[in-house]
């Protein structure tokens, strides 16, 4: 008969991306794990089996919260301009708002795993191209509404955003000064308009 969980899953994922989100992937030890969620070793590994199996439930899980986000900003935007405004508005927030000065968690794994883990690497090629097709269809919605300018394409801008998004969120960690924060964003969006 097949082992049944008795643990809340959802609560030690919680607890495992805040000692992951904290620590990195490889300074965190097991004893981290088991410390943090409360589920002895064995437990960890029946039920998510390695170390970095739970590693990636973890970022998938950290993925979906912002999906959700995301799909909040999207509905309730205005047309284009205003949903790239908002989601740098939900990163600013973010970035004020992070006491510990911790980031993004896919940000920093970008710069920690992306080239040490093949399912790693794979789930962050697969997030990026993600968020960049949604960033070229906001521009080129953007470009149709005429309120981004038609300088570059909706993919060049996106690609543009993109790295302008991974680059604020990682200058976040150590700047938090609101109004700095507010013109680079001013700054970034004057360039598709």
């Amino acid at each position: 008969m097949p082992r049944v969980e008795t643990f809340n899953k959802e609560f030690v994922l919680k607890q495992a991306i805040e000692v992951f989100h904290d620590k990195g992937y490889n300074a965190t030890s097991m004893q981290d794990l088991v410390d943090a969620t409360g589920l002895n070793r064995s437990s960890i590994y029946n039920s998510f089996g390695s170390k970095l199996d739970l590693y990636m439930e973890c970022l998938k899980t950290y993925q979906g919260k912002y999906a959700v986000k995301i799909s909040n900003i999207l509905e309730g935007a205005e047309n284009s301009l205003n949903a790239i405004e908002l989601l740098f508005e939900l990163y600013l927030q973010e970035i004020i708002s992070d006491e510990e000065d911790k980031g993004c968690m896919i940000t920093n794994c970008t710069s920690e795993m992306a080239n040490q883990q093949t399912c790693v690497t794979r789930f962050l090629n697969s997030n990026q191209e993600s968020f960049l097709s949604l960033l070229e269809e906001l521009v080129f919605k953007g470009q149709q509404e005429s309120v981004f300018n038609t300088i570059r394409t909706p993919r060049e801008y996106a690609l543009y955003l993109f790295s302008s998004i991974q680059g604020f969120r990682t200058a976040g960690i150590l700047m938090s000064n609101k109004k700095d924060l507010q013109v680079i964003v001013k700054t970034i969006i004057q360039t598709l308009i």
